[in-house]
């Protein structure tokens, strides 16, 4: 209870409003207050967003990810030429508290890899769906992005998840 009244005068303090959105810009929304989930984007529920433009989908943790990850210090990229299969792993994220899987929410061929990511793996955590994505992938079966989330359920997975722990 001291936690959200202290969460709620924070927010108040820095004009956040968990309640309200329509300040906000249409391209996002905001979820636990904190945390950005972006519409457009599709979300698997081991917490990876794809972006499919055309003939390639875009691959990264989410901001929800990243926040519980803390710091990330080291990324394993997958070669490029190789290929993904949904709900596998194809790299890791290791951060100052763990190391994690990358899991592809789609099946694919990767065509390109975030290579700044090797000097810079900082970029997930302060730009997850820009500068700090992972993969671009050639999907195989792109009917698979409609087993995926959109942000309305990736937000309340969310909540509810955090809710659980």
């Amino acid at each position: 209870m001291a936690l959200r009244m202290w969460a709620s005068s924070t927010a108040n303090a820095l004009k956040i409003s968990c309640a309200s959105k329509a300040h906000l810009s249409p391209a996002f929304s905001l979820s636990r207050c904190f945390s950005t989930v972006l519409d457009g984007l599709k979300y698997a529920n081991s917490h990876e967003w794809v972006k499919h433009e055309g003939s390639v989908a875009t691959i990264g943790i989410t901001d929800h990810a990243q926040d519980h990850l803390g710091e990330v210090v080291f990324v394993d990229l997958p070669e490029p030429g190789g290929s993904v299969s949904q709900g596998k792993g194809f790299g890791a994220v290791e951060s100052v508290k763990a190391t994690s899987d990358v899991n592809s929410p789609i099946s694919g061929e990767v065509v390109e890899v975030n290579s700044k990511l090797t000097e810079a793996p900082g970029l997930i955590n302060s730009s997850p769906y820009e500068d700090g994505w992972i993969i671009k992938v050639k999907p195989s079966s792109p009917s698979e992005l409609e087993s995926l989330m959109g942000p309305k359920e990736y937000t309340k997975f969310c909540e509810e998840e955090d809710a659980s722990h």
